[in-house]
């Protein structure tokens, strides 16, 4: 489900069982990154698929690339793994007004 900031940052505030899950390049990451997401790249492809389908599919998942349009593939491929709550952040990072972390 596409959410513009504010509603996705509501939502995220609210949900005790949330993730936020990074599918940026390790380039754009390095760049800044939303403060607790994992970091899990959609160019890997297969290991994308891999790696996302080991995380909890219980939990809800807040999904953002640099714009938006690689979150909403990610979360397309994670509904069809069987993750029930995805939810992409529209405008991604590059519109991003809230905190920001970067990595060590």
């Amino acid at each position: 489900m596409d959410l513009l900031q504010k509603d996705w940052v509501s939502q995220l505030e609210e949900d005790n069982n949330s993730v936020v899950l990074d599918v940026r390049t390790l380039e754009e990451v390095n760049e800044g990154i939303i403060p607790n997401a994992i970091h899990i790249d959609i160019y890997k492809g297969q290991g994308f698929i891999y790696e996302v389908d080991q995380l909890d599919k219980t939990k809800n998942y807040y999904v953002y690339c640099r714009a938006g349009s690689r979150s909403a593939q990610a979360c397309a491929v994670m509904n069809q793994l069987g993750f029930k709550n995805t939810y992409n952040l529209v405008g991604g990072f590059s519109e991003w007004q809230g905190e920001v972390a970067f990595k060590e």
